[in-house]
Formats: C-alpha cells, sequence, structure tokens
C-alpha cells in the first residue's frame, strides 16, 4: 500500500537534497555563478556525493534569500557580504536561517520581531514591503506591522499542495520551507515524507519521518509502509502497532499488521487484525 496524500491544512541540517545547477535555476532563478559565489563565501555548503552536489534545507533556505535579494537589484558581493558578517557574528551553532533579511530599497535589512535595522549601519528603520507592479518593484509602508514579513508557513503550505500534481521537486521544497518556518507543520511533514518517499529517497523520507516532534497516526502510518519498502518488516509492524495505538479504527494499519503478521507466521495476530478490519468495513458499509 502507497503512502497517503494528506490534504490537512526545520528539519534537521543534515538531510541533503541533490539538486543540479538547471534544477537550481528553475526553483529560485539563481544563476551557476550567485551559487558557486554563496559556496565560496561559506555562505552555503553543499556536499559532493555520487558526483552530484547536495544540499541541505539550511542552504536551500540561504539560496531562496539570496534570489529574494538579487530579485531588489542587490548585487552578489553585498549578499555575499552581508551573508558572512551575519553569520561571524552568531552564536556557535546558530544558523543563518534563524534571522530574516528583506530588501529595503538597495538595501539589505534585519528583521527583529517587528522591527527592522539595516545590516551595514544598524539603524532601525520603517517596516517596507517590497511589490512588483508593471514589471517594476515599488517599496511601500506596511499596513499591519503586526503581519509576518515574510511567507509565511501556511501561504508555503498552500503553494507546495498546488505544486504537487504538475511540479513534485518544487513542492518538495516549498514542504522544506514551510517546515523551516514551522516545524512543527505536521500536514507538510507527512505530505514531505510521502513525495520522498514517491520519488525514491528513502532515507531522506525517513529523516523526515524521525523528526517529527510528535506522534501522528497518519505519519505513522506512513513511516511503516516506508519501513516495509525498506524490508525492515519488524520496525513496521511496531509503527503500524504505534499508529493503532494512537488511533485503533484506523482500518489500513490493521490490515497491513494483518499481512505482516502472516508473513511472521504468527496467525492468531494475523486473524486478529484481519477480523478487526473486516468489522470496520462492515460497519462503513451498513
Amino acid at each position: 500500500m502507497r503512502p497517503r496524500r494528506e490534504h490537512r491544512a526545520s528539519p534537521p541540517d543534515d538531510e541533503m537534497h541533490a539538486y543540479d545547477t538547471k534544477d537550481l535555476e528553475r526553483l529560485f532563478g539563481l544563476p551557476a555563478s550567485a551559487v558557486r559565489a554563496l559556496a565560496r563565501a561559506g555562505n552555503i555548503q553543499p556536499v559532493r556525493r555520487a558526483g552530484r552536489l547536495h544540499y541541505s534545507f539550511h542552504d536551500l533556505v540561504v539560496l531562496r534569500t539570496a534570489s529574494a535579494l538579487r530579485a531588489a537589484q542587490i548585487s552578489s558581493q553585498r549578499i555575499n557580504r552581508t551573508l558572512h558578517k551575519l553569520r561571524s557574528a552568531l552564536p556557535a551553532g546558530a544558523a543563518l536561517n534563524s534571522l530574516s533579511l528583506t530588501a529595503l530599497g538597495n538595501r539589505i535589512a534585519i528583521r527583529e520581531g517587528q522591527t527592522l535595522r539595516e545590516s551595514e549601519s544598524g539603524q532601525y528603520a520603517l517596516a517596507l514591503e517590497i511589490v512588483e507592479e508593471k514589471g517594476r518593484l515599488h517599496l511601500i509602508a506596511r499596513q499591519d506591522s503586526a503581519a509576518p514579513f515574510e511567507t509565511s508557513a501556511e501561504e508555503l503550505y498552500s503553494k507546495a499542495l498546488a505544486l504537487e500534481e504538475t511540479t513534485p521537486q518544487q513542492a518538495q521544497f516549498a514542504y522544506a520551507a514551510c517546515l523551516e518556518a514551522d516545524p512543527t507543520h505536521l500536514e507538510a511533514r507527512i505530505n514531505l515524507g510521502r513525495l520522498l518517499h514517491i520519488a525514491g529517497r528513502l532515507a531522506e523520507a525517513e529523516r523526515v519521518y524521525r523528526s517529527a516532534a510528535q506522534a501522528e497516526p497518519l505519519l505513522l502510518f506512513n513511516f511503516a509502509v516506508l519501513l516495509e519498502d525498506l524490508d525492515r518488516e519488524p520496525e513496521a509492524i511496531q509503527r503500524y502497532r504505534d499508529a493503532l495505538a494512537l488511533d485503533p479504527q484506523f482500518a489500513d494499519a490493521h490490515f497491513n499488521l494483518a499481512r505482516l503478521y502472516e508473513r511472521a507466521r504468527d496467525p492468531k495476530a494475523s486473524l486478529r487484525h484481519l477480523l478487526a478490519y473486516r468489522r470496520m468495513m462492515d460497519s462503513r458499509g451498513a
């Protein structure tokens, strides 16, 4: 049984994803030269594996930030200089994705709560927002200073849902970005794990599921399906049991457990779960 699709409303930094130059240009509009400049400056740290460069979710957030700043006509040199300065000032172990950067005209600003501070002068500035109209960028004063300055987790989640059918790889990134904004966003975690599973990136999907801060029946069920595909059936059995502990009426978990217990030559357990599954199906058909 394939992992389920869930449409209910930061992954660890060691989760790495392979992207080539064309992928990054399509996702962020960044040319290869800009990506190389970020890497040379140490602002991203891709790892080469099997001949391909792999990027962490932290790297992807930095690339997204650099893309937004380039769109505001800020040079690569200034972007890298600002990122380097911020990285040097961070406490040991802190990541750049803990900061929020935006553009104020041709300047770079750091968001601190509901205020903005210019990165070079250190002066505080009025919260402004960049909007695009007729192909040109304009600055406007924000009407609601309490509103989130960056794209919210829910907006990223909605974007990811819209991308799933046409461009699942971009949907994966949008779900990952959602988790960067809100690591507790359960639905984004479930859907990201499912997409990675379907794409054959099983180890990455496992890390996404294991990183969940809370247990949830559907996440545990999808995790169990993944473990089956990894030929780790005893662990899969435990995850199905964990899902049923939270939701005893999870019919598909009963069915899959019946199948696995039959393979494990435990006919009593297999029959118990099969009967539970049949009772639930009969009650739904009544």
